[in-house]
């Protein structure tokens, strides 16, 4: 109370304390916006100043080459480290720097005179600055140049004192490979601070004089970028706003791989990517798990092909592929031998050593009950059925166990599924497989069935393709299926064909032993919004960045890391409004469009 009077003046009897006293206790208390962003502590040492738990460090740059070329800044812009970049530039007048720069000359003269007076050797030095004087006085004077004072300023921060240093180190090493030269601002770090922050205060004074040429080639917003003269645009960087034009056949293999959670955008990406794609006389083949891409094949003219229990299209595992001319019938045939017993482990829940050697021996006879053998012409036979197979199994010793789990396939439930001759056809630009249909426990299956029918046809004719796997994660969670998955990301660049695998379980996809070898097989990257419980192995997988790390676990929709070759930046997958109403999954902007439809529909009929 004693101390209220103090500050108001009036003693603790007088009737308006009652009335005050409130909003000065409230206005003691309240914080303001500086409490709020100030550090919760403070340290000045003559080398670094300690905010909180974080060290920064400033250093200015004292002295610059004879010749800075364009860009020459950039290597530190790009640098993977924290830190502050301040450019402090005051112009100065033009008719006093002719006024120096004429004594100077002046001075030149005088020593060069000098100098030849003496018999002395001439001096490269002095020739040189000479003509340096007299080039940059006809440049003012003829106002294409002008003088700044100018001054560059770091401030780095790092957890300790001894991570400052190495960076400090670092910078400084690539900085005096360009003959610049660095010095930390000893006991002048807090004054050095205030200069980096954006508040347009210089306390530092380390001031240059440098002409609009060499100041230019400071500018400091370049980044890298992954624009070419060919390919399609990916989307926007969002580090400089300039535009992710890539071509992903330029690149020593086609593949792609795409991680993401569910409604991170990974398949407007991979659809945006085929939209354009198409544009290049580049054919598109898809597996569509969830019933995605169906507008966008009858928007562009393509197929669209459901694969389920009850469709009416159809693929027989026992057709063959024709032998190209650098291939052997015999060896067509034992590959696709191999690759069927892949298939019934799928569909078998797996096979003893025992039955792989009864179903090796079985598919041999049953192609050879259809006079297919290795020195058949595949283009003109009669492909068998599981219903052949089943026949065949029944009839050999220690066969009947497996031609009894056939019969699911061949008379039971599943019958109609794939114990029918192929009705397909791929002779479109873009081709849709559709297994949203089929039950979780054949989905697998149609998969392994849908890429194997696919590999086959890529095989007889060369293209320039691009198969995109959508939810691939399905095919990583059996072995025989991440392994074909495999085999076609190692051999697709021989056929001019790039696989395209998506994914939102980053877990199943790296546990596979095929995860890991399919990331190194593809030259392309797409990292979108991850979940906090698979960052750290996305990290570890891509040696990200802790940077990298959270700009990932923060990203919105549509955004990203992306990845070609050696470089990476960050992205944004962009549309246009028309490419947006074809390629939307949003279920809000679907359920607009379709009662934008209905009501054109009512009018159109009226």
């Amino acid at each position: 109370m004693a101390l209220f009077a103090s500050k108001t003046q009036k003693t603790s009897t007088d009737p308006q304390m009652f009335a005050v006293f409130p909003q000065e206790i409230y206005q003691q208390g309240e914080l303001a916006l500086k409490d709020v962003l100030s550090p919760s502590a403070l340290e000045i040492k003559p080398t670094y100043v300690r905010l909180g738990s974080k060290f920064a460090r400033t250093i200015f740059v004292f002295s610059y080459p004879r010749y800075l070329h364009t860009n020459w800044f950039s290597p530190i812009i790009n640098l993977d480290k924290v830190f502050d970049v301040s450019l402090h530039i005051q112009p100065v007048d033009t008719a006093s720097v002719l006024r120096t720069l004429r004594r100077k000359v002046a001075q030149v003269q005088s020593q060069i005179a000098d100098r030849q007076e003496k018999g002395l050797v001439r001096d490269p030095i002095l020739d040189t600055a000479y003509q340096d004087l007299e080039d940059l006085r006809d440049k003012l004077q003829q106002a294409t140049e002008r003088i700044f004072n100018f001054a560059m300023y770091l401030t780095i921060y790092g957890l300790s004192e001894e991570e400052l240093n190495k960076t400090e180190t670092e910078i400084k090493s690539m900085l005096e490979a360009k003959i610049v030269y660095t010095k930390p601002a000893l006991f002048q770090q807090i004054e050095g601070f205030q200069s980096v922050l954006p508040l347009n205060t210089e306390r530092l004074g380390v001031l240059t004089y440098l002409n609009t040429s060499p100041l230019s080639s400071t500018f400091p917003f370049t980044s890298f970028d992954l624009t070419s003269n060919k390919g399609i645009l990916y989307g926007i960087n969002r580090h400089n706003n300039s535009l992710v034009l890539f071509d992903r056949f330029s690149l020593p293999n086609y593949n792609s791989v795409t991680f993401a959670v569910a409604g991170a955008g990974k398949s407007y990406a991979a659809k945006l990517e085929i939209m354009r794609s198409l544009m290049w006389d580049v054919n598109v083949i898809v597996i569509d798990p969830e019933k995605e891409y169906e507008y966008l094949a009858q928007t562009v003219g393509g197929s669209y092909i459901n694969i389920s229990l009850t469709s009416k299209h159809h693929i027989n595992p026992f057709d063959l592929p024709i032998a190209r001319e650098d291939e052997s019938p015999s060896d067509v045939l034992r590959s696709n031998i191999v690759n069927l017993i892949g298939l019934f482990r799928i569909m078998l829940g797996g096979l003893t050593p025992e039955e792989d050697a009864i179903l090796d021996q079985a598919i041999t006879e049953t192609y050879a009950s259809r006079d297919i053998t290795p020195e058949t012409d595949f283009a003109n036979v009669a492909s068998p059925t599981l219903s052949d197979l089943e026949l065949v199994l029944a009839s050999m010793t220690g066969g009947e166990n497996l031609a009894m789990k056939l019969r699911k396939y061949t008379t039971g439930t599943w019958a109609g599924f794939i114990n029918q001759p192929t009705n397909l056809e791929m002779n479109n630009r873009l081709v849709v497989f559709s297994i949203r249909d089929m039950e979780d426990e054949l989905r697998p299956v149609g998969m392994f069935l849908i890429l194997r029918y696919i590999w086959n046809s890529i095989r007889t004719t060369l293209k320039k393709r691009l198969l995109v796997v959508d939810e691939a994660w399905w095919m990583m969670k059996n072995e025989d299926g991440a392994s074909f998955l495999f085999g076609i990301a190692k051999r697709g660049r021989k056929y001019y064909l790039g696989l395209s695998t998506i994914t939102q379980d980053v877990g199943d996809f790296m546990t596979s032993p095929y995860g890991r070898p399919i990331i190194t097989n593809s030259s392309m990257q797409l990292l979108m919004k991850q979940a906090p419980a698979t960052i750290d192995l996305v990290k570890q997988t891509f040696n990200l960045t802790e940077e990298e790390k959270f700009l990932l676990l923060e990203a919105d929709r549509g955004e990203g890391i992306f990845f070609a070759g050696l470089k990476h930046v960050a992205i944004k997958t962009m549309a246009s409004y028309t490419e947006d109403q074809i390629i939307t999954s949003d279920p809000e902007q679907l359920l607009m469009i379709r009662k934008a439809k209905e009501e054109y529909t009512k009018q159109k009929a009226q």
